[in-house]
């Protein structure tokens, strides 16, 4: 697959998650095999007024790219000037939110609320294309209610606004993160535009994501809480069953974590993701236990390497 002109080296790609998807996770799935990694999401007014916390979602390093940032709001013209701000970053592609179903995100009316208002998102969609040379993507839902599934009418809409490439998540709003994501609608969406389709939903292994391209003809897939705990899902091998076998890569995440964040934040940070690389294996609880008393990220390693 290309998104515009950027050749992508494998078709599984890590998904904007919001708290997960910094510069040191992006790197260290990309090193495991992610063709693409996007950015967690960014608000265009937190960009637009140089507010600090948003400034620090830029960081990145050459060595991660081909890489993605998304931007999420709700009104055209301060979507249109973020996007002209985050061009001037070494990124590959620009992301535009449409599917986030969060409270906070969807009462200020961005997110998936876009999708109720076909007029306003194809206004977004427009504006951040005229002000940008980059690929611009964008990524929805099945739609709003199980009731209405619309996402091939918006899919045909955000190609027409000039969309380089969509991200389907095959979830309604009202599912949120629960229930089943339905392919068929990502296979719908296929057959609807002729631009790169990318499906996301219910990818929790690399052969799943295998089946999902053949099930619905999608060119790429998008995987989101699938990698939490397990970058390994971006090659075929899969997640190693020992935590002998993963210390390797875990330990590399704690390193990549350190060169961009100071201790305080690093630790924080880790004590986050080691929860989630435990899952499955035995002494998990106690180990999560002892995690959570480290205050120094010298504490976290020694825990690890004693194992």
């Amino acid at each position: 697959m290309q998104l515009g002109s950027v050749p992508l080296q494998s078709p599984f790609i890590l998904a904007p998650l919001a708290g997960y998807t910094d510069v040191s996770f992006r790197l260290l799935c990309r090193e495991q095999g992610a063709g693409l990694c996007y950015s967690e999401m960014i608000s265009c007014h937190g960009l637009v007024y140089g507010q600090e916390q948003t400034r620090e979602l830029l960081a990145t390093v050459p060595e991660e790219r081909p890489v993605a940032f998304q931007l999420f709001g709700s009104d055209p013209q301060v979507m249109g000037e973020a996007a002209a701000i985050i061009s001037r970053s070494p990124i590959d592609a620009i992301d535009i939110n449409m599917g986030c179903p969060v409270r906070k995100v969807t009462r200020k009316g961005a997110g998936v609320a876009l999708m109720k208002n076909f007029s306003l998102a194809e206004a977004i969609i427009r504006s951040v294309c005229v002000n940008t040379s980059l690929p611009v993507s964008v990524k929805f839902r099945s739609g709003v209610q199980q009731e209405a599934i619309i996402a091939s009418d918006f899919a045909r809409m955000a190609e027409g606004a000039g969309a380089s490439a969509l991200i389907v998540h095959g979830r309604t709003w009202s599912q949120g993160f629960g229930g089943t994501a339905d392919w068929q609608v990502i296979a719908q969406v296929r057959k609807s535009v002729s631009v790169p389709v990318i499906g996301n939903g219910d990818i929790l292994t690399y052969q799943d994501g295998l089946r999902m391209m053949t099930e619905t003809g999608c060119d790429a897939v998008m995987i989101g809480r699938g990698a939490l705990g397990n970058p390994w899902v971006f090659k075929a091998e899969g997640r190693p069953p020992t935590l002998a076998a993963r210390k390797p890569v875990i330990l590399r995440h704690l390193a990549l974590i350190e060169r961009f964040l100071p201790e305080r934040k690093a630790v924080f940070k880790s004590k986050h993701h080691l929860a989630r690389y435990l899952c499955g294996l035995p002494g998990a609880t106690r180990l999560r236990r002892q995690i959570t008393g480290c205050t120094t990220l010298a504490e976290l390693r020694s825990i690890l390497e004693e194992q």
